[in-house]
């Protein structure tokens, strides 16, 4: 079970500076307002005095991108421009049902990361190939929306993203076709709440961007102004989707050779 400490946890390291996560908090006084130039095309990087603004990336999202993506878009109303729903975070974790405290562990480790205790996620059949019983632990997911998904997404781009090793941008074509967006983390030490002398087995996850773009190049747009680091020189690839095959198909060709 996480300590009291960690789920009542809702503030962030971010530049030096203590960021609260929630918005009921009150902003200090003297801070200066968010000033970002940001043209079509370019994305929005963080300046130091930007740093220290309460919910940085959500005001720089209602002031800034939504009209240059409604610009771009011709878009006719404002609730027809793009943006993030939710992020869902989740980390396999195989040897669950043997191994209690490691199980504790990643609750504590995922709880700290996203400042939200995350549920435990079980099997919904039997698999015996891979001992796997109906209702049995294999992992753990959070979902975060709100501010708190505001903030998560404000340091995996400029904090978590930028401390990995040998990185040199990530993957555009991770789009799903319906404008949402995968990553994968071999290593959640990344995170600068997590410490790398603590933490005993590096454990990966998988972050999950759900947007509202019907399409893959309105998704692509609105991450890249946010500041997400997409690989230079490439964009979005159009998939194409095979249709997926029913059973009278097969009963009709089965048919015709007899």
């Amino acid at each position: 079970m996480a300590s009291a400490s960690l789920l009542q946890s809702t503030s962030s390291s971010f530049a030096g500076v203590r960021l609260p996560c929630r918005s009921s908090v009150a902003p200090r006084v003297g801070f200066s307002p968010v000033t970002i130039k940001a043209a079509a095309g370019t994305a929005v990087f963080v300046d130091k005095s930007e740093a220290e603004t309460v919910q940085r990336l959500k005001n720089v999202y209602l002031d800034k991108i939504i009209p240059l993506l409604k610009d771009e878009f011709s878009y006719s109303n404002m609730l027809e421009v793009p943006k993030v729903e939710k992020i869902v975070v989740n980390c396999g974790i195989g040897d669950a049902s043997q191994n209690a405290k490691g199980l504790d562990a990643a609750i504590n480790e995922l709880a700290l990361i996203t400042g939200q205790r995350p549920v435990k996620t079980k099997a919904k059949t039997s698999i015996a190939g891979f001992k796997v019983r109906e209702g049995m632990t294999l992992g753990i997911a959070v979902t975060l929306r709100g501010n708190l998904m505001y903030s998560f997404l404000d340091r995996l781009i400029n904090l978590a993203l930028p401390r990995t090793r040998d990185f040199q941008g990530v993957n555009p074509n991770s789009f799903d076709g319906h404008g949402n967006y995968s990553i994968g983390f071999r290593d959640q030490s990344v995170f600068p709440e997590i410490k790398p002398e603590i933490v005993g087995k590096a454990r990966g996850m998988d972050v999950c961007i759900i947007t509202t773009a019907k399409t893959d190049k309105e998704a692509y747009k609105l991450l890249s102004l946010m500041g997400m680091p997409f690989r230079e020189g490439s964009g979005p690839s159009t998939v194409v989707r095979k249709k997926k095959l029913k059973s009278h198909h097969f009963d009709s060709k089965s048919r015709g050779r007899r």
